[in-house]
């Protein structure tokens, strides 16, 4: 089993992508079987030590973060089991779903729905409830139709609607809470085409027309940019093809030179010098032109994102989202927050997971971000009092200050994770700071 030393800084310290958080792990550990991995948690809980799994540190919370045994599952990868009949696909925890994507593709396969971007394991994206938008179709962790996880006294357990019933519901969004997950089998479908219509739109208009955007589209989200009164929106839906992807220049100027080179040159200026944000966003949002094509679900739905920043989201009932848009614009125009991201919104229909942020509900998404090392305090916390008002949810995976009493209030079915906890860690051997904040002792 690959172990760092433990005591050397240099080797054992962990850092998350947005460098927002870090650790101090006695030891990490990267098992190459489940046995390993079995025999990595018992071993913990012998000598009273902590143990958190990590995936690639795309959250911009402490989830993962502990100071006992980290394990990294990067070595349980890959697709396990095909099921044409089923319409399923196994693969390891640590698989990264790029990896997952291309795989799928090249069966002929797809997911029905995807986050925005792919870099992340797909047992760290679906135990914070990673999502994408979508009319009909849910979070990547709504289309989990079996999981396997490693308990804390070291016993592996099945779970799916037939097999432990009760640790499947929780356990497909579990924070990490609940044990470590050492495989998932998702829904597929044969793979289909998207064609993706990219339109700049007025605010007033956006948010105006809004129900009627979210009806007529199996995938519909915009960016808002703060500043301005300009959005940015995307359709997507499913085709007859023929494919039609971005032509390769047209695809490097948007997704390279605008969304990724130049995004970061402004955002660098910006923090540099922050009174020329309002200026630069009038210009940037109207670069953008209005461009169709048309592709493989994952190539439609994902976009790479190299520009680094620091997030917050909040799932609200969907009636409520306009109302908070339009009350965040407002914040927004008469302070003095300089804002050099784009405001993101997207939907997803209720689904049945405990802690899923649309548990139960119609649900839209609003997201704030903030350049890497630009001080976001004041932002957030402007934009966390609208959305608390309205009995917003957080991202598990991305900046807020909701602690378990909140959750006990916003969440129906709160204390039935809680007593699931209690029932299959006792002893908080899967604990860590964050989870006693968000979930209680």
């Amino acid at each position: 089993m690959g172990t760092a030393t433990a005591g050397t800084n240099s080797r054992t310290a962990w850092r998350n992508w947005a460098g927002n958080v870090s650790a101090q792990p006695t030891r990490i550990v990267t098992p190459a079987s489940v046995g390993e991995l079995q025999e990595a948690v018992r071993r913990a809980a012998e000598q009273g030590l902590r143990v958190k799994a990590v995936g690639t540190g795309h959250s911009f919370t402490a989830a993962a973060a502990t100071d006992g045994v980290l394990v990294r599952p990067q070595a349980l990868a890959g697709i396990q089991a095909v099921d044409r009949a089923a319409g399923t696909v196994t693969v390891a925890a640590g698989t990264v779903l790029k990896d997952l994507n291309a795989a799928l593709a090249q069966e002929g396969l797809s997911l029905t729905n995807m986050g925005d971007i792919m870099e992340q394991t797909v047992s760290g994206a679906t135990s914070t409830g990673t999502h994408g938008t979508g009319r009909d179709s849910a979070s990547i962790a709504a289309q989990i139709r079996a999981l396997e996880l490693v308990t804390a006294d070291g016993r592996v357990l099945t779970c799916s609607e037939k097999e432990n019933p009760e640790v499947f519901a929780a356990a497909r969004l579990g924070i990490g809470a609940l044990g470590i997950v050492t495989s998932l089998t998702f829904a597929v479908e044969p793979i289909f085409l998207l064609t993706a219509r990219e339109e700049p739109m007025a605010f007033d208009r956006v948010t105006a027309e809004f129900e009627q955007h979210f009806a007529e589209n199996e995938h519909f989200e915009f960016y808002w940019f703060p500043h301005t009164g300009n959005c940015n929106t995307k359709r997507n839906n499913r085709s007859q093809g023929p494919a039609a992807p971005p032509g390769p220049v047209s695809a490097w100027i948007e997704d390279e030179l605008l969304s990724n080179g130049l995004f970061q040159a402004v955002n660098s200026l910006g923090r540099a010098v922050p009174a020329t944000i309002p200026s630069i966003a009038r210009v940037a949002s109207r670069a953008l032109s209005a461009r169709t094509y048309t592709d493989i679900p994952y190539k439609v739905f994902t976009s790479p994102r190299r520009v680094r920043f620091v997030e917050m989201e909040y799932a609200l009932p969907r009636e409520r989202v306009v109302e908070a848009l339009r009350e965040l614009r407002a914040v927004v125009d008469r302070s003095r927050l300089r804002i050099s991201f784009p405001v993101e919104v997207r939907t997803a229909p209720a689904d049945d997971i405990p802690l899923s942020t649309a548990s139960g509900r119609d649900t839209a998404y609003i997201a704030v971000h903030m350049y890497k090392g630009t001080p976001y305090q004041a932002y957030f916390t402007a934009a966390e009092r609208i959305f608390t008002e309205l009995g917003g949810r957080p991202h598990w995976g991305k900046v807020h200050t909701r602690d378990a009493e909140y959750f006990a209030r916003v969440y129906p079915r709160f204390a039935e994770f809680t007593a699931l906890r209690d029932r299959l860690d006792p002893n908080r051997v899967f604990g860590n700071d964050y989870l006693r904040r968000v979930l209680g002792e």
